[in-house]
């Protein structure tokens, strides 16, 4: 491991702190970075991400993926847990906490927008970071790719109905250019860039696409610390004028994020998936797709609200949780079967040293 790897928790919580402190000093200059957005997304943000994970999608290998239909187990995992779990243990999680442990400190009426926000966070899995997860537990980016794809597909039909019922209402309208956007940016783009990396590069030696991909992995991690800052940026003086609030909304969401995973890690290792498709399949049930979530929590509730606060308050705990579930998977590596590599991986392995 590299210098930022191997100290990578470190380098997070230093940006914790510099995105804290530089938006307390310099809140009109986040504050015009912000208003860099289309259709909720923020612009600058996107580029961050893209640096990130547009390294693992130089690695996809599409003859790979052809072949994932062949071992679905860790596919279905990933499904069941999003689909059929999250969203309902998020709910209970919230109705437990606020109105049952926090009611003597929370008004009913803030207290079920809180409830509301974490629902949304629980019905949008994530999209973008999985890739980055996915590359620091050494993941199999070709599966991978297919497990955030079907994601994205059902979101389409299925973010809305589950909302709903939750909510308890019926007037949810998913934000589909936010939806739609976010897609696009984060999967599509980098994709097709990293398609046509990995074509160029095996054009030219056997050893070119692991040895460009080496080189991009700093920027991967710059790009990783340089998010972090803008998003505890953004959100300064919210972290300082309620950190009541804000504990109180984490507590769940660090319950829900720890129970989630060791619900999926369990299940994988009963069912004996190799460890790159296992680490990936639970780190995509424990993530959330926050921007959507945000996006939604204004439309419905309004931009000062309790809801929108949850969400934003989700973006805030989720990198430094996600890298300590991280650390877990790196941890327990043997508990799972090595990982099964092609043929042809080998042979480009073996060129490569």
């Amino acid at each position: 491991m590299g210098l930022f790897e191997r100290y990578l928790t470190i380098w997070v919580g230093l940006g914790i702190l510099a995105g804290v402190g530089l938006g307390l000093l310099a809140p009109g200059a986040f504050q015009a970075i912000a208003g860099l957005e289309f259709a909720q997304v923020n612009l600058v943000v996107a580029v961050f991400i893209w640096v990130m994970i547009y390294p693992m999608m130089i690695q996809i290998d599409w003859h790979a993926v052809r072949d994932v239909g062949k071992k679905p187990q860790g596919l279905i995992l990933t499904l069941m847990v999003n689909w059929l779990i999250k969203p309902f243990t998020m709910a209970a999680l919230g109705v437990l906490f606020f109105h049952h442990v926090f009611a003597p400190w929370v008004d009913p009426a803030s207290a079920s927008e809180y409830i509301a926000g974490m629902i949304l966070l629980g019905v949008a899995p994530c999209t973008a970071m999985v890739f980055v997860w996915s590359q620091l537990v050494k993941g199999d980016p070709n599966y991978t790719l297919v497990q955030v794809s079907v994601n994205d597909i059902i979101m389409i039909f299925a973010f809305a109905p589950i909302a709903a019922f939750l909510l308890g209402v019926t007037n949810i309208t998913v934000p589909w250019e936010t939806l739609l956007l976010s897609t696009m940016l984060y999967v599509v783009l980098p994709l097709a860039a990293g398609m046509a990396t990995r074509h160029a590069l095996q054009q030219r030696s056997p050893t070119a696409v692991a040895a460009f991909v080496g080189r991009l992995k700093p920027w991967s991690i710059v790009g990783l610390i340089a998010t972090v800052v803008l998003l505890f940026g953004f959100q300064a003086n919210t972290i300082i004028d309620k950190p009541l609030v804000i504990a109180m909304i984490a507590v769940p969401l660090l319950v829900q994020t720890y129970g989630i995973f060791l619900i999926a890690y369990v299940a994988a290792r009963a069912m004996k998936l190799p460890h790159n498709v296992a680490g990936p399949a639970c780190l995509i049930g424990t993530s959330n797709f926050f921007e959507l979530a945000v996006a939604v929590a204004i439309s419905l509730f309004g931009l000062n609200s309790g809801a929108a606060l949850a969400t934003v308050v989700g973006v805030l705990v989720e990198v430094p949780v996600m890298l300590s579930l991280v650390a877990i998977v790196n941890r327990t590596k043997h508990w799972f079967a090595p990982a099964v590599i092609p043929a042809r991986q080998c042979v480009m392995k073996e060129e490569a040293r």
